[in-house]
């Protein structure tokens, strides 16, 4: 058996030097400070407990598809639940994709055409700048939630056809942008705005559908993009948008043509966690009550200035080194609190950083102790 190549061995070792090497974590029993299940979705007897019921009343005994949604992967549970979410959304029509990282490949790598453009901001997620780059379209960033810079690159840009991307939330700093203006512009222009709203489903609106919604905007988003890991607690996305964008995807997007379709249990663990979200309103307040306590214990502790500003369930403290940073996460790991380190390359050199996920199963006396000894390790 050949060796390993060198080359591939040299970019290891840089990993290693720069203190940056990835590995998988061991799974823990410490205070959950870091996973995306804000509403503890992925826990719930209840939702486990209705979709297995479903599936038995429903007669559905089949373990998979066995191939793509365009030869036998396309069962009936798909169109029960593209259903229920678009009427959810309030949206014309929607598309599940087999995961958030396949929504975002699809759609910018078929839907943007050659002399369009894109303009995206500049801290969108790794699956939306990977499908820029399939993308025949040109594509330039604007600074973060810099909607001068971004309509500087629309006026340099005329009679073009032009793509707005942003994220409700994002998933490194938690910060949201100001949609409303942002709606505006792209009203403005005559642009077609597209929202990832993988970290505001779950979190946002008064059952959880999201940022646009809460604001009343779904009208002026062409496309939106939902991810079923994180706020909903199971596994898979879904587009939402016009019929016509619908048709598009399921003749033009190769992350949905050439995979197999996900299995009836998947489809129906994302209907019944959708039920359950629509009903189940207690979750998500207990989820706004301790992001609000947590935004209150660290101004009164001093550590506001390392905090990125986030009203969301993702809170970043900044603390600028690989090395000093994964200190303190092993400091808080070791007092049984669940807190990841995120590191250069994943974030740029210097914005290394403690990412706080807050969940509603979270209380708040764990939220007080575990920020009170980050102060002890920072200061």
């Amino acid at each position: 058996m050949k060796h390993f190549p060198e080359n591939l061995s040299a970019k290891l070792e840089t990993r290693i030097q720069n203190n940056a090497l990835r590995k998988l974590p061991l799974s823990s029993k410490r205070i959950d400070f870091s996973s995306n299940d804000y509403l503890g979705f992925s826990q719930s007897k209840i939702i486990f407990n209705e979709t297995h019921q479903y599936l038995i009343s429903n007669k559905i005994i089949q373990n998979g598809v066995t191939g793509s949604r365009l030869l036998t992967g396309n069962h009936k549970l798909y169109q029960e639940a593209e259903d229920f979410i678009a009427n959810f959304h309030q949206s014309e029509t929607t598309l599940i994709f087999n995961s958030g990282y396949d929504a975002n490949i699809g759609f910018f790598s078929s839907v943007p055409q050659k002399d369009d453009l894109i303009l995206y901001d500049e801290l969108c997620h790794a699956s939306i700048r990977d499908g820029i780059q399939l993308s025949n379209a040109k594509a330039y960033k604007f600074s973060h939630n810099d909607f001068e810079d971004l309509e500087k690159l629309i006026i340099r840009n005329p009679n073009t056809i032009i793509y707005i991307v942003t994220e409700s939330v994002f998933s490194m700093d938690g910060d949201c942008p100001n949609l409303e203006e942002l709606a505006q512009i792209s009203t403005k222009h005559n642009c077609y705005l597209i929202i990832d709203e993988a970290h505001g489903l779950g979190v946002f609106g008064s059952k959880g559908e999201g940022f646009v919604q809460m604001l009343g905007l779904q009208d002026h988003v062409f496309a939106r993009i939902m991810t079923f890991g994180k706020g909903l607690g199971c596994h898979g996305a879904a587009i939402l948008g016009s019929v016509e964008l619908r048709d598009y995807l399921v003749n033009f997007a190769r992350s949905f043509i050439y995979t197999t379709g996900l299995s009836p249990h998947s489809v129906a663990t994302i209907l019944v966690a959708y039920n359950y979200l629509e009903k189940e309103k207690k979750n998500i307040e207990i989820l706004r009550e301790n992001i609000i306590h947590f935004n209150q214990e660290k101004n009164m502790l001093g550590l506001k200035q390392i905090f990125v500003r986030s009203k969301s369930a993702i809170q970043s403290a900044i603390i600028p080194g690989n090395e000093k940073v994964k200190a303190i996460a092993n400091q808080l790991q070791e007092k049984g609190f669940d807190v990841k380190a995120i590191l250069s390359p994943t974030v740029p050199e210097g914005q290394e950083r403690l990412r706080f996920c807050l969940h509603s199963y979270n209380s708040k006396e764990e939220i007080s102790e575990v920020l009170a000894l980050l102060r002890t390790f920072v200061f």
